[in-house]
C-alpha cells in the first residue's frame, strides 16, 4: 500500500505542479498562458421554491454578466445540496457560471454576485476561485 500511494501522491503532484500551486500557475506549456478562473455557484429556485425560469436566467446574463465580461463566459446548469443550521439536508438545482479572465476583477464579479442575490431573493451565491492555464 506504501508504494502504491507513493506513486498516486508522485502521479498528483507531477500532474499539478504544471498547471497551478497556490501563488498561481507556476508556468504553462505553450501556447498555454497563465488565468485566473471564478465559478458562480447561483441557486435556480426563488425561497417559495418557484424556479428561477430559463429566460429570467438569461436577462440576468445578458444584462448583469455580459457587460461586465463579454470576452466570453461558460454556463452551465447543476444540482447542488448543503446541509442547513438545523441539520436538514437542503437539495436545489442550480446553476454554475465559469469566468477565465485576466487582471483584478473582484469589483465585478462581486457586483454580479450583489445583482443575483437581490433580483432573486437569494441569501447567498458561493464564489470559487482558481488559476488555470489557458490556451485556445
Amino acid at each position: 500500500m506504501g508504494r502504491t500511494f507513493a506513486l498516486l501522491a508522485a502521479t498528483i503532484f507531477v500532474a499539478l505542479s504544471g498547471c497551478a500551486s497556490a501563488g498561481g500557475p507556476a508556468r504553462c506549456a505553450a501556447p498555454a498562458h497563465a488565468m485566473s478562473r471564478v465559478e458562480l455557484l447561483f441557486g435556480a429556485v426563488f425561497n417559495d421554491g418557484s424556479p428561477i425560469t430559463a429566460r429570467q436566467w438569461q436577462d440576468f446574463l445578458d444584462q448583469e454578466v455580459t457587460p461586465r465580461f463579454p470576452a466570453g463566459l461558460t454556463a452551465y446548469e447543476a444540482y447542488g445540496q448543503w446541509q442547513r443550521a438545523d441539520g436538514q439536508i437542503e437539495k436545489s438545482p442550480s446553476r454554475v457560471l465559469a469566468i477565465w479572465y485576466e487582471g483584478d476583477q473582484s469589483s465585478r464579479i462581486e457586483a454580479i454576485r450583489e445583482a443575483y442575490k437581490k433580483r432573486f431573493a437569494q441569501t447567498s451565491v458561493m464564489r470559487v476561485d482558481g488559476a488555470d492555464c489557458v490556451s485556445f
